[in-house]
């Protein structure tokens, strides 16, 4: 996670950062971007775009990678988990603190240079597992 930096707060970054930490449902760029056009009518999608990667890299929000699916924004930048559905690709902060006791030489002996990590769940949300039955379940264990 990267410090605050002196970040110069446009009035369009300020717009986007007050959407997104008005809402806990990660939104996508694109979601971000229907949202702020109701404040900001004339705003592009490449406009948001880039202060999503500048707000991200000044530590003012998280940018989720999560696996091969869409990338995702929190408006929270403290560090904490967080749960994909593999169904929808729905993000929900994940409602604890995992203790894991990494050993830190153990990775090192890679070698790989390490600069952080995340811990991600994934799952199936209520809503998509309302919708499966008990077979595909099944299948869905060795995910």
């Amino acid at each position: 996670m990267q410090k605050k930096s002196n970040l110069r707060m446009t009035r369009q970054r300020k717009v986007i950062l007050e959407e997104l930490r008005k809402v806990n449902t990660h939104p996508s760029a694109d979601e971000l971007y229907e949202m702020v056009r109701k404040r900001l009518p004339r705003i592009s999608l490449g406009t948001v775009y880039r202060n999503l990667e500048i707000l991200s890299a000044s530590g003012n929000i998280q940018k989720l990678e999560p696996g091969c699916s869409l990338k995702r924004f929190d408006g929270n930048p403290s560090e904490h988990c967080h749960i994909r559905c593999v169904s929808c690709d729905r993000v929900v902060d994940a409602a604890i603190t995992p203790d894991l006791e990494i050993d830190l030489e153990q990775v090192n002996s890679t070698d790989f240079k390490i600069i952080g990590h995340k811990l991600e769940f994934f799952g199936l949300c209520p809503q998509c597992s309302d919708k499966r039955n008990p077979a595909e379940m099944q299948g869905l264990q060795n995910y």
